[in-house]
């Protein structure tokens, strides 16, 4: 009987490795978009800076609330101002990571492609995908890119 405990561990290891792994399975996972579906699945698109933020807890999900100034509006119709929800942050003591979810920068410009649930709320469309971060380069113009080292060049009259 002393040695029944590694031969069952034995059997049962491989069985829960693979349970293990099918849980990883259960995870959602995000479509790669391309322009033309960020522009298609987007309810609005805007030049936007953030202006200000907090988060709050929702159930057991912390959610962010980027409050942005909109500075021009290529898709949808709505005030200057947008509330942006983001999963994850920090709330009542509690800090909370979402991978993928974005990050914004409070004062910083970026072009956001954007949707609104029915219920009001309003995301970021596809999440990080959506966040395109402006800059001007020498002549002024706009340069939109989600990694500083990959430029994207948007011209807003071939999108519509």
């Amino acid at each position: 009987m002393g040695n029944a405990f590694p031969t069952r561990m034995r059997r049962v290891l491989p069985l829960l490795l693979c349970l293990s792994g099918f849980s990883a399975l259960s995870a959602a996972t995000l479509e790669r978009l391309s322009l033309d579906d960020l522009a298609e699945k987007s309810t609005d698109i805007v030049r936007a800076t953030v202006v200000g933020t907090y988060a709050d807890l929702r159930g057991s999900s912390i959610y962010t609330h980027w409050k942005i100034q909109v500075t021009d509006r290529w898709k949808g119709s709505g005030g200057s101002a947008i509330e942006v929800l983001v999963p994850g942050g920090d709330a009542n003591g509690l800090h909370q990571d979402v991978p993928g979810a974005p990050r914004l920068t409070q004062g910083k410009e970026y072009l956001l492609f954007l949707w609104t649930s029915k219920s009001g709320s309003t995301y970021i469309t596809g999440w990080g995908q959506g966040v395109f971060i402006l800059a001007q380069n020498t002549a002024s113009d706009w340069i939109a890119s989600r990694d500083p080292q990959k430029p994207v060049e948007i011209d807003k009259s071939e999108m519509f």
